[in-house]
């Protein structure tokens, strides 16, 4: 008589994986947060993907400032096995995304590891931004969805944002599209901001090897993400984890569109997502980095939510204002900008010691 089934890979108690291959998601997640809606946005689930069953969110104004709103992707992380669009963490950032930015924020789920291992979530993601090259199309011939249709939205300037895994999700976005994405028009992205974007390897760096272990996120959580993720009999060097892998196809000749990377000063994957940033500006390609000193991982807009002299933000980890960032997309030549203020000066590379000092960082120049 065989033992029963064991617990052998267990994500935050949210998932785990039995010894007979069996996986159980618990359905009832005691969110440290709650959400956070003032009521300046409104919003709605759609089905994109019939066949897979995947919904995405739709936020907006509920009184829009502009007669055609800018569009903005937000792809939600968690390590490719946890999260979703309905978590409030996920659910408060949109709200205020949508009401700050004056956009209409497009929050997109996608399958989950380990019973759906990559590349599931790259190809949804891929199948998110193409439901919208659809609803374009059809708002040409007045069908789609209503909040798409009649000339309320700029299909012209689209934006692609993501948090962790969702920033990973972000950057093969940015490659499979390419600067402008063509093959998506009339679609256009104008650019992409990866949040602590979450890039693995089998060698480790400094930062993984010396640095202390973040108060929810360790060596050991990122190594059992990947092992659950990758492709059974891969590593945390498949192409779909690091993009600089020894088996991973140069980026070299493709164009990218403007890129801008957002790291916690003291999170573990630090010196990864640097070196990513670093390796992309050396081969000529449109990026910027931030390195926000003394946070940590946790860039998950909407864990913190707060308001700095009326300035809407969304915070930067930690405990109430130390970091604090918005964008804003405006037309004509800035299609977009990143505007941050801090308590503390900058690592690197930019260097701030004036508490009133408000820097603006543009993200997409002149015309793309």
């Amino acid at each position: 008589m065989g033992s029963l089934p064991h617990v052998v890979e267990d994500c935050l108690g949210i998932v785990q994986v039995f010894s007979d291959g069996s996986v159980f998601r618990s359905e009832d997640i005691k969110f440290p947060m709650e959400v956070q809606d003032d009521g300046s946005a409104v919003w709605k689930d759609c089905l994109f993907d019939k066949k897979h069953n995947l919904y995405l969110r739709l936020y907006r104004p509920r009184s829009p400032s502009a007669a055609k709103l800018p569009i903005l992707y937000f792809f939600h992380g968690g390590g490719f096995c946890v999260g979703s669009r309905t978590w409030p963490n996920c659910h408060s950032c949109c709200l205020r995304l949508a009401s700050a930015l004056q956009v209409l924020v497009v929050a997109p789920d996608y399958r989950l590891a380990p019973e759906h291992r990559l590349p599931a979530a790259l190809d949804d993601a891929s199948t998110a931004v193409k439901w919208l090259q659809n609803q374009a199309l059809l708002s040409n011939s007045g069908g789609g969805d209503e909040w798409l249709a009649g000339g309320g939205v700029d299909f012209d300037r689209v934006f692609i944002v993501g948090d962790s895994s969702g920033g990973t999700l972000a950057h093969h976005l940015a490659v499979e599209l390419g600067r402008g994405s063509p093959d998506l028009a009339p679609v256009r992205v104008r650019g992409y901001v990866l949040m602590a974007p979450f890039f693995g390897g089998t060698v480790r760096t400094k930062s993984e090897a010396e640095g202390p272990p973040e108060q929810f996120l360790n060596l050991e959580i990122l190594d059992r993400f990947w092992r659950l993720s990758v492709p059974i009999g891969q590593t945390a060097d498949d192409p779909v984890a690091n993009p600089f892998g020894p088996s991973s196809p140069t980026l070299e000749p493709i164009e990218l569109g403007p890129i801008l990377v957002l790291v916690g000063g003291s999170e573990v994957m630090k010196d990864r997502i640097e070196d990513y940033s670093k390796r992309l500006k050396e081969m000529g390609k449109d990026i910027e980095c931030l390195v926000f000193q003394d946070h940590q991982h946790g860039l998950d807009g909407g864990a913190r939510i707060a308001t700095c002299r009326r300035i809407p933000v969304f915070g930067m980890g930690g405990i109430g204002n130390f970091t604090l960032i918005t964008l804003s997309v405006r037309t004509n030549n800035v299609m977009a900008q990143c505007y941050y203020r801090v308590d503390k000066p900058y690592k690197y590379p930019y260097e701030t010691d004036n508490l009133d000092d408000v820097m603006r960082f543009e993200i997409l120049r002149g015309s793309i």
